[in-house]
């Protein structure tokens, strides 16, 4: 299994659910988006790693 095997549907994925938000509720996601311009930086890097720690979890309980 190389690594493009894994990447490209990875990002694939990200992507459909990156973009169902914005599809379903575009009004709800745009008022999101606003809120999080608002937010300083700390508060945004601390929302990154919290979705990147979230992910690591996700990756590790799909893996046992």
């Amino acid at each position: 299994m190389t690594l493009g095997d894994i990447f490209f549907p990875a990002l694939a994925l990200m992507l459909v659910l990156e973009g169902v938000l914005p599809f379903i509720a575009p009004k709800v996601w745009r008022e999101t988006f606003a809120r999080m311009l608002r937010f300083n930086d700390g508060q945004l890097r601390f929302m990154g790693l919290i979705s990147m720690l979230a992910g690591l979890l996700l990756l590790w309980f799909s893996r046992m």
